[in-house]
């Protein structure tokens, strides 16, 4: 079995977010639901409950962007003491 990057989906209090999605990035969504429900037993998962995980997950695996929220919240500690 596909071991996908994301587990189950969380419920949490959501926020709201409209965006407009080329075609084949929500053709390609629809299909990672679908594995993503199939692999974890879970019923179907609705794309606004994929999406907030999958950012999550991107900006954890950016380098560039930690080390920059580093330095900046570093810098601001600073300033302030």
């Amino acid at each position: 079995m596909t071991k996908l990057r994301l587990g189950p989906i969380a419920d949490d209090k959501p926020v709201r977010l409209t965006v407009e999605l080329p075609a084949a990035v929500h053709r390609d969504l629809m299909d990672y639901a679908r594995l993503l429900a199939h692999e974890s037993g879970q019923a179907e998962i609705a794309l606004a409950k994929l999406i907030p995980p999958m950012l999550s997950r991107f900006m954890e695996g950016d380098r560039a962007f930690s080390k920059a929220r580093r330095l900046r919240i570093s810098a601001a500690e600073q300033n302030r003491g």
